[in-house]
């Protein structure tokens, strides 16, 4: 990037409008919203159900239906931050995490990437959620909440994704 300018930097973002050089020779003046992405767990338990939060989200004054996740905390490994906001949010650790890949949030705007895991093999720790989150725990089975994921009810973006691709994984670690 050439000829940028930072507008704002905040707690957990930085605003900049940059030039940026497309593959085609042309340029680009673009605002770029900087994040440091984040992840999210599909914790399956021993029942066959996942864990989803019922989380408010402020911002768009509405409640939706979501993963265990947040953002990496400096440097922090996305594993990390995956086992940090299970423990906090589900209150649950995990023995066994399979990583289901990446998702970019919004990217003709936002750096955020979001590294999504599997995690099973879980037993109880305590919770300890954050004092700005307002959520409810649930566990669902996961079959319900990919039916809903698949059919629109379920409208956040790393949670339909990771449960369609922990039932992709799932599908091909009983094949065989």
């Amino acid at each position: 990037m050439t000829g940028s300018k930072y507008l704002y930097e905040g707690a957990i973002v930085r605003l900049e409008v940059a030039d940026l050089a497309l593959p085609n020779g042309e340029r680009l003046r673009a605002e770029v919203v900087h994040h440091p992405g984040g992840a999210a767990a599909v914790a399956l338990d021993g029942e066959g159900r996942v864990c989803l939060l019922r989380q408010y989200r402020p911002v768009i004054d509405a409640w939706l239906w979501e993963l265990p996740a947040g953002k990496r905390d400096g440097a922090e490994p996305p594993l990390e931050t995956a086992r940090r906001e299970l423990a906090e949010e589900a209150g649950r650790q995990a023995a066994d995490w399979t990583p289901l890949g990446t998702l970019w949030s919004s990217p003709g705007v936002f750096t955020e990437r979001i590294w999504l895991y599997l995690a099973r093999g879980l037993t109880a720790v305590p919770a300890a959620a954050e004092v700005h989150e307002c959520f409810e725990v649930h566990w669902r089975p996961l079959g319900e909440a990919l039916a809903e994921a698949r059919g629109g009810a379920l409208c956040d973006a790393k949670t339909v994704v990771g449960l369609c691709r922990a039932a992709a994984f799932l599908a091909g670690d009983a094949a065989g």
